[in-house]
């Protein structure tokens, strides 16, 4: 992502140096904090290394953490 392209608060992207989706939590310096769909520690990714998640990449990571728990029953 540029720099006129920092994604907001909430919003869901792919941090494509770990291949994760993540959930915009804040900005720090030069760099984005995100935290995991199923909950977690939060990590920092670099702005060039983001892009928006899809809709359909969104539900996925959701259906698969949605799953994996239902497993664990």
């Amino acid at each position: 992502m540029s720099a006129r392209q920092v994604p907001v608060r909430g919003s869901f992207v792919v941090d494509t140096a770990r291949d994760a989706i993540g959930e915009v939590m804040d900005h720090v310096e030069a760099l984005i904090q995100l935290r995991p769909l199923q909950g977690g520690l939060e990590w920092d990714a670099k702005p060039a290394e983001v892009r928006p998640a899809t809709f359909d990449e969104v539900l996925s990571a959701k259906v698969r953490i949605a799953n994996s728990s239902r497993q664990a029953l």
